[in-house]
């Protein structure tokens, strides 16, 4: 949840990976719940060998991989008007509200032939990922039969990149993690660049504090860098 009292909406953008792993995030037209979701389900999982041998009386639980991050949640459309519309944003109806939604999780990409990459950004949440499933429940209508309300429940699957693949498998990694105190000018890549060697882990970084302004950081604040192995 959000740990100020300082409204903040659900945001969901578009986001395109390059092949080095770094994240650009579209902020030219995101998704913004009118209402924020009551409550959200964070689930991780780690996969393991369960395959017995004959005559073996027990299962030793091997350890196989780590699953995605999936993250779950249910918002509500409503074009009553009971719902105050966002400041600065356009009073929809609910099937326009919906395209928005569909336009950003959705939409097949032609380009790069499947779904675009999403970023979900609320409060302390912020999860890269994809849309896994998505399931839309009208439930008022107008006399023309256009809907004034719907529930729709969400589920996205998290994502990592093939270098955070590599640093998360990477057991036995010597890095320490380090409190930083940012600086006039300082940029999450820049101070990156000066702790790991890499500016390309601004995203784990940017992940691990909650944040959302990758570039905007401000002076006096602290970071906390994690170990990445």
């Amino acid at each position: 949840m959000p740990s100020s009292a300082q409204k903040s909406q659900l945001a969901i953008n578009r986001v395109t990976v390059e092949t080095n792993g770094s994240i650009t995030v579209d902020r030219s037209k995101p998704f913004k719940a009118m209402l924020n979701p009551s409550e959200f389900k964070h689930e991780r999982k780690i996969r393991y060998n369960k395959q017995m041998t004959l005559g073996q009386l027990g299962s030793p639980l091997r350890f196989s991989g780590v699953q995605p991050d999936t993250v779950s949640f249910s918002i509500l459309l409503d074009g009553t008007g009971a719902v105050p519309r966002i400041a600065g944003e356009p009073q929809l109806e609910v099937i326009e509200h919906l395209k928005v939604l569909t336009d950003v999780v959705y939409k097949y990409d032609g380009q790069e032939h499947e779904p675009d990459h999403v970023r979900l950004l609320w409060g302390t949440l912020i999860l890269y990922g994809r849309m896994e499933s998505m399931s839309t429940q009208y439930t008022l209508f107008k006399p023309s039969g256009d809907p004034l309300r719907a529930k729709v429940d969400l589920k996205f699957a998290g994502f990592m990149s093939t270098k955070e693949a590599e640093l998360a498998a990477n057991r036995s990694s010597p890095d320490l993690s380090h409190l930083v105190e940012v600086r006039e000018g300082d940029t999450l890549p820049l101070l990156c660049n000066r702790i790991y060697g890499d500016p390309g882990y601004y995203v784990e970084v940017a992940r691990f504090n909650g944040l959302d302004g990758f570039r905007r950081l401000t002076p006096g604040s602290q970071l906390h860098f994690p170990p990445l192995g």
